[in-house]
C-alpha cells in the first residue's frame, strides 16, 4: 500500500471534487480517508440506473435533521443530474460530499451544477518518487508508468493493454464522447509520437485520415478525461521571435510507451530521454498541485531551436531534463541562452542521472534525478 501526498479535508469539514485519471487510486485513497462515509457507487449498475432515473431520491435517502453524514459519490460524471441534488443539500441541509470523477468532460459539456464555486477542486496523480519511497526505481518508472497497479507488477505490458480498452469502453464510448472509435483509437497511438512535443495537427489529421478540426477535438477529449494534459509556452517579454504553441504531454508514460509500441527503453536512447522529460512534467506538477503552491509551469523555445524544458513562476527557476549520465556543455546549451535573453533568471538547474550533484562554474545547478526529488518534496525546489 502506497503512502499518498495528496491530503484531503477531514469528513464533514468541506465539500470538494477529486478529480484523476483512471486507475491512479482515487477511490483507494477515499476510503482510506472516509471509512464511515456514506458511499454512492457509481459503477454499479444498480445504483447508476437507480440514480440516472431518479436523481431526486438521494434527497430522501439521507436525514432531513441531527448529524448529516459525510457522503462520497464516486465516479459522478456518470450523472451529472446529481449535482443539482448536491448543491441543494449542501445548501440547505449542510450535507457535505466527496465527488469522485476520471472525467469532467460530461459534467462541464452538459453545463451541469458545478455547485457555484462551492467546492473545493483536488487531483490525483500517478505515483511519485516521494510516495514510492525506497522502492521508487526511475528506469521502472520510465518503462512501467506511474499508475498504482501497474508501476509494481511484472505483467505491466498486460495491464497496459486492459487499461487502454477499458479507457476505449468506459471513458469514450460508454460516454459516447466520439461517434467512430476505430479511428480514435488509431489516433491515440498517433497522439502517443507527440508526447512531450508541440502537436502539429495537419500531419495527425493526415495520418488517421480525418480533418485537423475532428483531431483538435479528440486532444481536448484527452484532456477533459485527464488522460493528458498541456504545457503552455512562456511569452512574456521576448527578445527574439520564440515558440508559442503548447507541449503535450500524456498523463503516465506507461501509457504513452504502450500507445507508440515502445520496448524496454534502456538510459542513454532518446526514447528514454522524452520519457525522462514526461516523468520530470508530472513530478513537478503532482509537487506543485499537492502542496497548493500554484506556481505556473510553462517551457521556453526560439525559432531557431534553443529550448529549455520547465519554467517555473516568472523566470524563478529553469529547469532542463537530460536523462544523461555525463553533463557536458552541449547539454547546457539551452539554459545560457535563456540567461542571455532573461537574464533576470533566478535559478538554473539541469536533472539527469549523474551519480552526484555539482555545480558549474557560471552557476547551473546539476542535479542526479533523486537527489532532485530529494529537493523537490523537502521543498527545497519550489
Amino acid at each position: 500500500m502506497f503512502q499518498r501526498r495528496l491530503g484531503l479535508p477531514a469528513p464533514g469539514t468541506e465539500t470538494f471534487f477529486l478529480w484523476g485519471p483512471r486507475q491512479t487510486g482515487k477511490t483507494t485513497l477515499l476510503r482510506e480517508t472516509y471509512p464511515k462515509a456514506v458511499w454512492i457507487d457509481l459503477l454499479k449498475a444498480e445504483e447508476y440506473r437507480r440514480y440516472l432515473e431518479h436523481p431526486e431520491w438521494l434527497r430522501s435517502e439521507l436525514p432531513e435533521n441531527g448529524v448529516m453524514p459525510f457522503v462520497v459519490i464516486d465516479e459522478v460524471q456518470k450523472v451529472p443530474q446529481l449535482l443539482d441534488e448536491v448543491h441543494w443539500l449542501h445548501e440547505n441541509r449542510g450535507v457535505q460530499f466527496a465527488l469522485c470523477g476520471s472525467s469532467a468532460r460530461k459534467v462541464r459539456r452538459g453545463h451541469a451544477n458545478l455547485l457555484g464555486g462551492r467546492a473545493i477542486r483536488y487531483e490525483l496523480f500517478g505515483l511519485t518518487s516521494s510516495e514510492l519511497g525506497p522502492d521508487w526505481n526511475i528506469g521502472k518508472m520510465l518503462n512501467q508508468g506511474y499508475l498504482p497497479r501497474i508501476y509494481p507488477s511484472n505483467t505491466h505490458r498486460r495491464l497496459l493493454n486492459a487499461y487502454t480498452a477499458n479507457y476505449l469502453k468506459e471513458e469514450i464510448a460508454a460516454e459516447g464522447l466520439i461517434r467512430n472509435l476505430p479511428v480514435f483509437s488509431a489516433f491515440l497511438n498517433k497522439a502517443a509520437l507527440s508526447d512531450t512535443e508541440p502537436v502539429n495537427y495537419s500531419t495527425v489529421a493526415r495520418d488517421c485520415g480525418v480533418s485537423s478540426q475532428t483531431i483538435k477535438g479528440y486532444f481536448q477529449i484527452l484532456e477533459d478525461t485527464l488522460l493528458a494534459r498541456w504545457l503552455p509556452a512562456y511569452r512574456k517579454r521576448p527578445k527574439r521571435r520564440v515558440v508559442t504553441s503548447p507541449k503535450f504531454y500524456f498523463s503516465d508514460v506507461g501509457v504513452v510507451n504502450f500507445l507508440a509500441k515502445r520496448g524496454f527503453m534502456e538510459q542513454g536512447s532518446e526514447l528514454y530521454g522524452k520519457a525522462f522529460e514526461n516523468w520530470l512534467f508530472h513530478e513537478i506538477s503532482a509537487h506543485n498541485m499537492y502542496n497548493e503552491l500554484f506556481a505556473t509551469i510553462s517551457y521556453w523555445r526560439l525559432s531557431s531551436g534553443s529550448e529549455v524544458d520547465f519554467i517555473i513562476n516568472d523566470m524563478e527557476i529553469a529547469i532542463e531534463a537530460k536523462s544523461s549520465r555525463k553533463i557536458s556543455a552541449n547539454h547546457l546549451k539551452g539554459l545560457r541562452q535563456l540567461r542571455v535573453d532573461h537574464p533576470e533568471v533566478k535559478r538554473l538547474l539541469v536533472v539527469c542521472c549523474e551519480e552526484k550533484p555539482r555545480r558549474t562554474k557560471d552557476g547551473i545547478e546539476i542535479l542526479p534525478a533523486e537527489y532532485f526529488t530529494k529537493l523537490l518534496w523537502n521543498n527545497e525546489i519550489l
